[in-house]
Protein backbone atom coordinates (compact mmCIF):
# COMPACT_ATOMS: atom_id res chain seq x y z
CA UNK A 1 0.00 0.00 0.00
CA UNK A 2 1.12 3.48 -0.90
CA UNK A 3 0.37 6.55 1.46
CA UNK A 4 1.05 10.38 0.98
CA UNK A 5 1.00 12.69 4.21
CA UNK A 6 1.15 16.79 4.07
CA UNK A 7 1.21 18.25 7.76
CA UNK A 8 -2.35 20.13 6.38
CA UNK A 9 -3.40 21.12 2.83
CA UNK A 10 -1.73 24.36 2.93
CA UNK A 11 -3.85 27.69 2.07
CA UNK A 12 -3.65 30.87 1.63
CA UNK A 13 0.15 31.50 0.25
CA UNK A 14 -0.15 35.68 0.07
CA UNK A 15 3.28 36.70 0.86
CA UNK A 16 5.40 37.39 -1.41
CA UNK A 17 8.75 35.44 -1.87
CA UNK A 18 9.44 31.74 -1.54
CA UNK A 19 7.13 29.55 0.03
CA UNK A 20 7.83 25.36 0.56
CA UNK A 21 5.06 22.93 1.07
CA UNK A 22 6.30 19.58 2.60
CA UNK A 23 5.00 16.13 1.66
CA UNK A 24 6.10 12.72 2.41
CA UNK A 25 4.87 9.74 1.43
CA UNK A 26 5.40 5.48 1.68
CA UNK A 27 6.22 2.94 -0.79
CA UNK A 28 7.59 -0.29 -1.40
CA UNK A 29 7.52 0.29 -5.66
CA UNK A 30 10.39 1.71 -7.28
CA UNK A 31 8.93 3.11 -10.17
CA UNK A 32 6.37 6.01 -9.61
CA UNK A 33 5.41 9.46 -10.30
CA UNK A 34 4.63 12.10 -7.82
CA UNK A 35 2.47 14.85 -8.66
CA UNK A 36 1.57 18.44 -6.83
CA UNK A 37 -2.11 20.07 -7.32
CA UNK A 38 -3.94 22.95 -6.37
CA UNK A 39 -7.21 23.76 -5.92
CA UNK A 40 -7.97 27.52 -5.81
CA UNK A 41 -11.15 29.77 -4.58
CA UNK A 42 -13.06 28.78 -8.03
CA UNK A 43 -13.03 25.07 -6.65
CA UNK A 44 -10.97 23.07 -10.32
CA UNK A 45 -8.19 21.07 -9.39
CA UNK A 46 -4.88 22.64 -11.51
CA UNK A 47 -1.92 20.68 -12.23
CA UNK A 48 1.19 22.15 -11.10
CA UNK A 49 4.20 19.32 -11.77
CA UNK A 50 4.74 16.01 -11.80
CA UNK A 51 7.99 14.38 -10.72
CA UNK A 52 9.09 10.31 -11.99
CA UNK A 53 10.58 8.54 -9.26
CA UNK A 54 14.08 7.66 -12.06
CA UNK A 55 14.36 10.85 -13.09
CA UNK A 56 17.47 12.56 -11.51
CA UNK A 57 16.70 15.93 -11.98
CA UNK A 58 14.41 17.88 -9.55
CA UNK A 59 11.20 18.79 -12.07
CA UNK A 60 10.49 22.72 -12.16
CA UNK A 61 7.35 24.52 -13.89
CA UNK A 62 7.49 28.10 -13.96
CA UNK A 63 7.71 29.48 -10.72
CA UNK A 64 7.04 25.95 -9.16
CA UNK A 65 10.15 23.76 -8.51
CA UNK A 66 10.36 20.42 -6.24
CA UNK A 67 12.61 18.77 -3.91
CA UNK A 68 12.73 15.13 -4.23
CA UNK A 69 14.77 13.00 -2.16
CA UNK A 70 13.84 9.41 -3.10
CA UNK A 71 15.58 7.75 -0.16
CA UNK A 72 14.06 9.84 2.55
CA UNK A 73 10.39 9.72 0.45
CA UNK A 74 10.22 13.49 0.61
CA UNK A 75 8.57 15.76 -1.96
CA UNK A 76 8.77 19.30 -1.32
CA UNK A 77 7.16 22.25 -3.40
CA UNK A 78 8.66 25.54 -3.53
CA UNK A 79 6.75 28.44 -5.09
CA UNK A 80 9.05 31.36 -5.48
CA UNK A 81 8.00 34.93 -6.00
CA UNK A 82 4.83 34.05 -4.32
CA UNK A 83 1.51 35.94 -5.70
CA UNK A 84 -1.93 36.50 -4.26
CA UNK A 85 -2.96 34.33 -7.05
CA UNK A 86 -1.66 31.44 -5.54
CA UNK A 87 -3.80 31.53 -2.67
CA UNK A 88 -5.21 28.02 -3.00
CA UNK A 89 -5.27 24.27 -1.40
CA UNK A 90 -2.35 22.00 -2.75
CA UNK A 91 -1.93 18.91 -2.56
CA UNK A 92 0.50 16.15 -2.98
CA UNK A 93 -0.69 12.90 -4.90
CA UNK A 94 1.02 9.47 -5.70
CA UNK A 95 0.37 7.27 -8.78
CA UNK A 96 2.62 3.90 -10.02
CA UNK A 97 4.04 4.20 -12.91
CA UNK A 98 2.29 0.40 -14.25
Amino acid sequence: AQTVTQPQPQESVQETGTVTLDCTYSTSESDYYLFWYKQPPSGDMVFIIRQYAYEQQNATNDRYSVNFQKEAKSFSLKISDSQLEDAAMYFCAYSGAQ
